[in-house]
């Protein structure tokens, strides 16, 4: 099937063209669309990556707002750049953009780099994003090949090797490249991420009514809702985070940056207890005194949240929070933080909830 598609310029063309007349009457007004500035463009993909356009639109305008070049962003500190990614999860992306920009303001002197395997050098950058990038910027001829893309191309052409397997990749980045027309190379991608993000979703669409409903193998053969397929099950680990609250006569607590090469890193929290199961009241207060080396926890218990479970790609997030007031325990790793400063803190959503939900400003 490979070589049929690869050499068949009659279905490139059949394919391309159907795609680019959808979207040009059905796409969605975005900033980044008809964009030629690579900086803009390698925000928006970045954004993103494992985000809907909705939530992602807010943070994309107000990055732009702050950081209008990458040397602005570069210029800015990590704690401000983890600010502004708050609540959008993923991390590691805000991180990596943030070292990414340094290597463009030093390195290539503040120019975003033209060339595919420059772009695929910087840090969180991958063969998808690189490819973005380079097609929407530089009109160069390079396929993309997401989620979205692997969706479309399963169905449409019936294909049911796994995607997350080596054979997978490899056959979904020829057939792209086979698929790419020349001198449209910007807006068939454009198209083909567009496709799979609106009609073609990984619920049952309108298949009847589809552009390739006449063509396509999965609908002839209902096999829809069972591509693309991935040969691996994601295993999902549970784990007990305790945090505790630690807040002194005059409002102040600690707080400490998470640097270990874990979730979060970089995001702020409370002292934490983590444990291999659900802990009772006592066994935490026990626990915890040990630990921090500080007495009195029980009678300094002002109170103890419900349990908030909190979803993550390969784990579970059990959280209790505990507040404890007025108590001053021994962190000399802590930073210390007014009560009504927290808020100046990148903090992890998690944690974010908490603080909602619990306006510690007035319960001490």
């Amino acid at each position: 099937m490979r070589e049929k598609i690869a050499g068949s310029s009659g279905l490139n063309s059949w394919f391309a063209e159907k795609l680019i007349a959808w979207y040009k009457l059905n796409k969605r007004d975005l900033p980044w669309r008809e964009e030629k500035d690579p900086y803009k463009i390698w925000l928006s993909e970045i954004i993103l990556q494992q985000t809907q356009v909705k939530q992602g639109l807010g943070y994309y305008q107000r990055f732009i707002k702050r950081f209008p070049n990458v040397k602005q962003l570069a210029e800015a500190s990590e704690n401000e750049v983890l600010k502004m990614w708050e609540g959008l999860g993923y991390y590691s992306r805000a991180r990596n953009l943030h070292a990414s920009a340094k290597t463009v303001a030093t390195r290539f002197k503040g120019k975003f780099p033209e060339q595919h395997q420059q772009i695929l050098e910087l840090k969180g950058i991958g063969d998808y994003t690189a490819a973005a990038i380079a097609s929407f910027a530089f009109d160069l001829p390079h396929a993309v090949v997401d989620g979205n893309v692997y969706r479309v191309l399963s169905r449409v052409f019936g294909i049911k090797t796994p995607i997350d397997s080596g054979a997978g990749k490899k056959m979904f980045q020829e057939l792209a490249s086979a698929l790419l027309p020349k001198k449209q190379e910007a807006i068939y991608n454009q198209a083909i991420m567009e496709f799979g993000a609106q009609y073609c979703k990984p619920g049952t669409p309108d298949c009847e009514n589809c552009i390739f409903s006449q063509r396509c193998l999965a609908f002839a053969t209902s096999n829809v809702v069972s591509l693309p397929v991935k040969a691996k099950k994601t295993n999902v680990r549970p784990r007990f985070f305790n945090y505790l609250v630690f807040i002194d006569a005059k409002k102040n607590l600690p707080i400490l940056k998470r640097n270990e090469k874990d979730i979060w890193q970089g995001l702020y929290q409370f002292p934490l207890l983590e444990s291999e199961s659900r802990l009772t009241k006592a066994e935490l207060i026990k626990t915890a005194e040990k630990q921090f080396k500080t007495k009195g926890l029980k009678k300094a218990l002002l109170l103890s949240s419900g349990e908030y479970k909190h979803l993550l790609s390969h784990q579970t997030i059990y959280a209790v929070f505990y507040v404890f007031y007025p108590i001053r325990p021994h962190l000399p790793t802590a930073k210390s933080s007014s009560v009504k400063n927290l808020r100046n803190h990148a903090f992890p959503k998690l944690l974010l909830n908490f603080m909602k939900d619990c306006e510690l400003t007035e319960i001490v």
